[in-house]
């Protein structure tokens, strides 16, 4: 049946519907709809093998003319559940216009009756008015209300959809929230450290600190960003980092040109990379190198961190708050789309496998 698209949801195409595009797949679905009811009666009446030729071609003119009457009754319908639905608090003042304007479809059916009966040839004489407007009310009433019935499924249906949408968003921007107060700490930590001892380290880490939060907030509320535009503020993280960490840290790059323009979510590398830096790197001696990679596979795009450091029981521990919110982030947005894995030992340090769907930016709309 026609779907309702409210004026807020987007197409499959990613696009938001304009009211002309959300009109024409009403009416395209409807008319698609009541043709194929048309084609299934005169199927089942050829079946039969009832009448002559003539009688059948009356049958087919008949059914097909009835189906087109209903194709615009059928829009209405559904845009009489969507403008004026009937919802707790407000179906009593709202039920006579229900009643109103079925009982105009049946006055308007009737009516279609009257002026096409000649051509179409439903009944050899018309009834008297009344007779006929009883029929129209027994053969009509029903079937609109039960268009209007399956306008408000799909109607609540779509809002129930737009409240998860909503729900899932702002789940995800908590994530995001609650990654940002503890890098910025640790930075800050990092920063005072500095301050006497090394001023000149210390304003460089401000400026490369500053270049993240704007970032950060520019782009506060965007799902995706290209891999590329990940691995630059991802940059500036990491030369924070290696300030703090000196020689100790080294931190390589495997990315394939190829995987640069695939859409990503934003700010997801950066709290895996420093959980690699904070429970890997930094706990050991000796130095110690954090490896991200990024590469097409197959009809998914690789991204991994790893590190050489102390490692963990990838069974019984967690290694910090941002394997849980970036598994949490990558399920709510791709679903049964993506993969996470991690693997780890005591000593063998750990590595963190995602597998994204392939996502190019001209996909996407700006």
């Amino acid at each position: 049946m026609p779907r309702i698209a409210p004026r807020t949801a987007a197409l499959p195409d990613g696009r938001p519907p304009t009211p002309r595009r959300a009109r024409r797949r009403r009416w395209g679905i409807a008319a698609a709809w009541w043709t194929l009811d048309a084609f299934i009666t005169v199927t089942n009446y050829h079946r039969m093998g009832a009448g002559d030729e003539a009688q059948r071609a009356a049958v087919v003119l008949a059914t097909a003319v009835s189906a087109a009457l209903w194709v615009p009754l059928t829009v209405f319908a559904f845009w009489l559940a969507a403008r004026v639905p009937l919802e707790r608090g407000a179906w009593a003042r709202r039920l006579p216009v229900h009643v109103a304007a079925a009982l105009g479809v049946c006055l308007a059916r009737a009516g279609a009756v009257v002026v096409l009966n000649p051509w179409v040839g439903w009944y050899p004489a018309l009834p008297p008015l009344p007779e006929l407007l009883a029929t129209s009310v027994a053969n009509n009433l029903l079937l609109f209300w039960m268009l209007v019935g399956v306008g408000h499924a799909l109607l609540f249906a779509d809002r129930t959809r737009e409240r998860d949408e909503r729900l899932v968003r702002a789940e995800l921007d908590a994530l995001k929230l609650q990654l940002h107060p503890h890098f910025l700490f640790n930075t800050l930590n990092a920063v005072a450290a500095y301050v006497r001892t090394d001023p000149d380290t210390a304003e460089r880490m401000i400026g490369r600190l500053s270049q993240l939060l704007r970032h950060t907030l520019d782009a506060a509320h965007v799902g995706e960003v290209t891999l590329a535009e990940e691995l630059r503020v991802l940059g500036a993280y990491v030369d924070i980092e290696q300030v703090r960490f000196a020689d100790r840290l080294r931190v390589r790059w495997d990315v394939e040109p190829e995987a640069r323009d695939l859409l990503v979510p934003h700010l997801f590398l950066q709290p895996l990379v420093e959980n690699a830096i904070r429970h890997g790197i930094a706990p050991r001696v000796a130095p110690g190198t954090v490896t991200i990679v990024a590469r097409r596979q197959e009809r998914a795009l690789l991204v991994a961190v790893r590190d050489d450091g102390v490692g963990f029981d990838a069974g019984t521990a967690t290694a910090g708050v941002g394997l849980a919110n970036t598994r949490s982030r990558l399920a709510h947005m791709y679903g049964a789309q993506q993969r996470f894995d991690v693997r780890a030992a005591p000593g063998a340090g750990a590595a963190v496998e995602m597998r994204l769907p392939l996502r190019p930016r001209a996909a996407v709309p700006a």
